[in-house]
């Protein structure tokens, strides 16, 4: 099966004939929304007709925006050095801000109409948007003036977004010096971490060593880049009136305050659990002070299972399948039309993602394979993201847009389908390899997920003074590590560059990326023992909740499901299902 992904449902190439067309389109796009906008807002007359038009306007621009961005970011992933893909991706950055002042100025139009509520009434098209037209109104409070904002628009691309592609390049491009099979070889920053797997002791430490090496060429590089972005994020978040960038990241996600309260509280309460999963793995080890770092995913039983590309195909539909044909469905359509870039190689971006193409109703996934079921896994995730932007396409594009913390509900609810169809039929072994990956993976997105929460808290405190050197950030994260991981790590081998090799530190709309995966697992968890017991019934009203994410706020799609989220004891209930699977591992 081809491994790489086929783009040539949005262009067949930047030079293309179609491409070059829809770039002259999105000129001619920018210029009538700004006539438009010239002409509209200078009153508040016939104000429902003109909020309509205004929506269809910014929805067809956004359509080709998408599509073009996403050809150029999509390249670049897989393309580092790609400088076509470079250009058009700074080129579009750069002519969007162009309509920063239109957006801003029909914030302040919209902000101050009287009567808001009874023009939604009036207008099927405002009903249907009425969701997002409230968040634009409420979010008034926050924006500067007009041609602040236009500067800001037009100077983040010249900072925090060239700051993170410039951090891309260099883990896209860096090769690490390391020994394999006594044979000295250069391999790619993402297959090296990818030996963290291995069965191999000699190998997970080799890749391990080299790993850590390797950063010491960008870790200068590294530091300027999140020195630059997160000051900037300070300073934006400060003009604009947030308290911290934290409050902004929860408004931002439609979430509060006393929700992450209640989860980080529960998470705290469920750390020592996590330590004793790790100190029973480090016992198996042979290991007396705790497990070192490059071993947190070093397998301790004989059940080593392994998947050819196809063969991982084929067990992720199957298993989809038992849990309805459309989202088997979606995901065989997925592997059939390459909508998936599975092949490691140089040049490509570490990790997975999904990105979901509104104005063509498809999905990308990038995923670096090499046959492991954590691999496997990992493509489950990466497709349940997939499924959650199909659930949204029959959404309009402006109630398509879902935040953090739900965003990864469907990802690992797909996950954890798999994982349960992996044990029923796996043999002793291998049953105990997965339940112990499953543990692994959890453990990653509470402790870990934690000291990551803790690292970027820290790393903003100290931001607000001074930029900080390569030596402070890695002892915030070697802090950060040992108050999460406590007695479960031994604290000579940590991981001090974990700050370099994950990219959600250097985006800058989305600041603390870090606590949504732990809400998205036990949120996850939570639904999971719920279709356990509705079974069929489930299935509609998952769908459901999917295709309404994009215009509600986090607890009002939670409570459609009867979950209050604002409860320290939900978070709890889910953690204790990972519980009795670390005292079923500890007593195996």
């Amino acid at each position: 099966m081809n491994q790489r992904w086929s783009l040539d449902e949005l262009y067949t190439s930047f030079d293309s004939i179609e491409f070059k067309a829809d770039m002259k389109k999105f000129d001619e796009y920018i210029e009538s929304f700004r006539t438009w906008a010239a002409k509209n807002l200078k009153d508040t007359a016939e104000a429902a007709g003109k909020i309509e038009e205004y929506i269809k306007l910014k929805i067809a621009f956004y359509s080709l925006y998408i599509r073009l961005g996403d050809f150029a970011e999509l390249t670049l992933s897989v393309e580092a050095k790609n400088e076509k893909a470079t250009a058009v991706s700074e080129e579009l950055d750069n002519k969007s801000t162009e309509l920063t002042e239109v957006e801003v100025n029909f914030q302040k139009w919209l902000g101050a109409l009287e009567n808001f509520e009874e023009l939604i009434d009036k207008s099927d098209t405002l009903k249907n948007h009425e969701f997002y037209l409230k968040e634009l109104k409420a979010e008034n409070k926050y924006l500067l003036s007009e041609k602040e904002e236009v500067i800001i628009a037009k100077m983040i691309n010249t900072g925090s977004n060239a700051w993170n592609k410039l951090q891309n390049m260099l883990t896209s491009t860096l090769l690490v010096d390391i020994k394999v099979n006594d044979e000295d070889k250069q391999l790619p920053l993402p297959v090296v971490r990818n030996m963290a797997y291995s069965n191999s002791k000699r190998e997970r430490k080799t890749a391990y060593e080299a790993e850590l090496k390797a950063y010491k060429k960008i870790e200068e590089s590294s530091a300027a880049c999140l020195n630059g972005i997160k000051g900037e994020v300070i300073t934006l978040s400060k003009l604009r009136g947030y308290e911290s960038p934290l409050e902004q990241t929860l408004i931002n996600s439609r979430l509060d305050m006393e929700t992450l309260e209640a989860m980080l509280t529960a998470m705290r309460e469920s750390l020592q659990e996590f330590h004793k999963f790790y100190l029973k793995k480090a016992e198996i080890l042979g290991y007396e002070k705790g497990l070192p770092f490059y071993d947190l995913f070093a397998p301790t039983g004989e059940g080593d299972m392994r998947f050819s590309y196809e063969e991982a195909r084929n067990f992720i539909v199957k298993n989809f399948r038992t849990f309805s044909d459309k989202l088997a469905d979606f995901a065989d359509n997925a592997f059939e039309n390459r909508w998936i870039d599975a092949e490691p190689r140089e040049g490509k971006r570490g990790g997975a993602f999904c990105s979901n193409i509104h104005p063509i109703g498809e999905s990308r996934i990038l995923s670096n394979f090499t046959g492991s079921f954590s691999d496997v896994a990992t493509l489950a995730h990466e497709l349940g993201h997939g499924y959650h932007g199909s659930c949204l396409m029959e959404e309009s594009y402006l109630n398509s847009r879902y935040t953090m913390p739900i965003a990864e509900t469907a990802s690992i609810f797909c996950e954890t389908i798999v994982k349960r169809a992996a044990l029923k039929n796996a043999s002793n072994e291998e049953a105990y390899t997965i339940l112990e990956g499953d543990i692994s993976d959890s453990a990653q997105v509470i402790v870990d997920i934690y000291s990551r929460f803790l690292f970027e808290s820290e790393l903003f405190r100290r931001r607000e003074k001074a930029s900080l050197s390569v030596n402070e950030l890695k002892e915030i994260m070697l802090n950060a590590q040992k108050e999460a991981y406590g007695e479960g790590l031994d604290p000579e081998y940590l991981h001090p560059y974990m700050w370099v090799c994950k990219p959600h530190y250097y985006y800058a709309g989305q600041n603390f990326y870090n606590f949504p995966y732990a809400f998205g697992l036990l949120f996850s968890k939570g639904l999971y023992a719920e279709y356990l017991k509705r079974g069929e019934a489930f299935v509609a009203d998952y769908d459901k909740l999917l295709s309404v994410t994009g215009k509600k706020k986090i607890a009002e799609v939670t409570a459609m499901m009867g979950i209050d989220i604002h409860s320290v004891e939900f978070w709890r209930s889910s953690l204790n299902i990972i519980k009795e699977d670390i005292e079923k591992f500890i007593n195996l």
